[in-house]
């Protein structure tokens, strides 16, 4: 893959471009509180499922949809406490500058995901930010990544997608894009490994080498 030119990355959200692991585990045990009652809260279950959208993670897991209500509540409430990764912000900013078109392809509802990354103050660096409630079939599905092509205007052949979860990779793949997996965050890089993505990097600033500037290409 390194020397093919990139003109656009298609970015997973949490664990990829912003640390949230934390504002989730707090968001995920009040909702647990609120709706299951006492005992401990299986964030860590959950968190093997990062990537799919809420509602699909709670069926998975046999929780009740009605987490859902309070999980948003909560992660909304707690948003300010999300910080980027480093690198990250200044990682966006150079990509826009070399002319590659970017988005985000997320588990989060398009509203929170525009939500947080309009709060971080990066917004404008993406040309769409896409959620899971905005396609017929969230990840590990590929609408969601067709999606971001088809409004991106770019073939699969010229793009990445980047992200932290086995999911991610699985929804790239079944778009045509080149899965590209994110091992600065909290993930597990055995199982992302063992995926078999096409790249694996572990500092944001890797990604720079396989998008040179759009006007220096032939």
């Amino acid at each position: 893959m390194p020397g093919e030119d990139v003109r656009a990355v298609v970015f997973d959200l949490d664990g990829v471009l912003v640390d949230s692991t934390d504002v989730m585990r707090r968001a995920f045990r009040t909702a647990y509180a609120e709706v299951v009652g006492e005992g401990e809260a299986p964030f860590a279950e959950y968190n093997k499922h990062l990537g799919r959208y809420f509602p699909d993670i709670m069926r998975i897991m046999g929780l009740p949809l009605e987490m859902e209500e309070p999980f948003v509540r909560e992660s909304y409430r707690l948003a300010g406490q999300v910080p980027m990764f480093d690198g990250v912000p200044e990682l966006l900013a150079q990509l826009r500058d070399r002319g590659v078109v970017m988005a985000v392809a997320t588990g989060k509802s398009g509203p929170r995901a525009r939500s947080l990354l309009e709060l971080l103050g990066v917004l404008p660096l993406f040309d769409y930010v896409i959620g899971s409630d905005e396609v017929a079939h969230p990840k590990p599905a590929p609408d969601i990544v067709e999606l971001a092509l088809q409004k991106l205007g770019v073939r699969a052949e010229d793009a990445i997608m980047v992200g932290d979860a086995v999911t991610d990779l699985e929804s790239a793949r079944g778009a045509g894009v080149r899965a590209v997996a994110a091992l600065w965050g909290e993930s597990d890089a055995a199982a992302l490994r063992a995926a078999g993505p096409d790249l694996a990097l572990t500092d944001p600033s890797e990604l720079l080498r396989l998008c040179p500037p759009v006007a220096a290409r032939a």
